[in-house]
């Protein structure tokens, strides 16, 4: 690539895109001398829309990052954008996170047919639509009685099989509701007690190749430094937990001063078993505060259910 030009890979779907021109945006802001294209590429996971990403297990390793990473070893793109929920925690050999920009809401967001104000005031037996373990072992931790119903597509789609009466309710990430501009479709977002975060939920990650030094020094403005070491602790905790298991893990990371605050759970996908814990360390501590807290939840049986999905 010429040394005046950057290409930015990305996947087609409306948030994607959204998320990249942001990127390029920000990136023209700090660079004006740079020229900046946007090449997309469709994914294994934009192609496989009629399976629930649980039921894809190991195969979902990379569902919607390998193509992307693929074009950056060609030198086809400079650099990818990503939610930073969906990269691996072992990043592939030669690539890195070479930013992680500042965080939207990390909150889910309880979207619910317009009879129903909230989330408590969901009726008994009430349908609600998630393709995500994590939420749903959460929910039926709270409420055992609801109809779980899996549902997939971009956010449009999503919203249009509620308002077509398939649910009751449906489940997403508020970051991508109030990037897209629906976050009037939001009736309540829920707290970290009822619904905890999906690691590193809210922040995009920008990936780039390791030797590449004229990108890498163009990413270092967009680089949000406490958003980036509240998703180190995020994923340390998840990599300590086995990190590609299909279990239910969440985790979220809060900046308070000199401090990081991390919370975490793994479940049983019913919902009759939660192992939550929570650790505080100082900034410098980010790794180790997530190998720490996943030693901890391992200690007190989340390695028995990390087994039991291996059976």
């Amino acid at each position: 690539m010429t040394n005046n030009k950057v290409i930015i890979g990305t996947r087609g779907s409306m948030l994607a895109l959204w998320q990249t021109n942001w990127v390029k945006a920000e990136l023209e802001k700090h660079h004006p001398q740079i020229a900046i294209e946007i090449k997309i590429i469709t994914t294994k996971g934009d192609r496989i829309l009629d399976v629930s990403l649980p039921k894809l297990g190991e195969q979902g390793k990379g569902l919607f990052t390998k193509e992307l990473e693929d074009a950056m070893y060609a030198r086809e793109i400079d650099l990818a954008v990503h939610s930073l929920k969906d990269l691996p925690t072992d990043m592939p050999e030669g690539l890195i996170l070479g930013a992680i920009c500042e965080r939207e809401d990390v909150r889910d967001a309880f979207i619910a047919a317009p009879q129903i104000q909230s989330f408590k005031a969901l009726p008994k037996s009430a349908r609600v639509g998630t393709s995500s373990l994590r939420r749903e072992s959460q929910l039926r931790a709270v409420r055992p009685d609801l109809q779980i119903l899996p549902v997939r597509g971009n956010v449009d789609t999503r919203l249009r099989k509620l308002d077509e009466g398939n649910y009751d309710a449906i489940i997403l990430a508020s970051a991508g509701l109030r990037r897209l501009g629906y976050a009037a479709r939001i009736t309540e977002y829920l707290e970290a007690d009822i619904m905890l975060s999906a690691v590193g939920q809210g922040a995009l990650a920008i990936e780039s190749r390791e030797d590449d030094e004229r990108v890498n020094r163009l990413l270092k403005p967009l680089n949000h430094q406490p958003t980036r070491l509240a998703c180190i602790a995020e994923r340390s905790f998840l990599k300590g937990l086995g990190g590609g298991c299909i279990v239910p893990i969440a985790a979220l990371c809060r900046v308070e001063e000199d401090k990081l605050n991390l919370e975490g759970l793994v479940a049983k996908p019913d919902g009759s078993q939660v192992i939550r814990g929570q650790m505080t360390a100082l900034l410098e501590e980010a790794e180790l505060l997530g190998q720490k807290l996943a030693e901890d939840l391992l200690q007190r049986g989340a390695g028995e259910l990390l087994a039991d999905d291996k059976v």
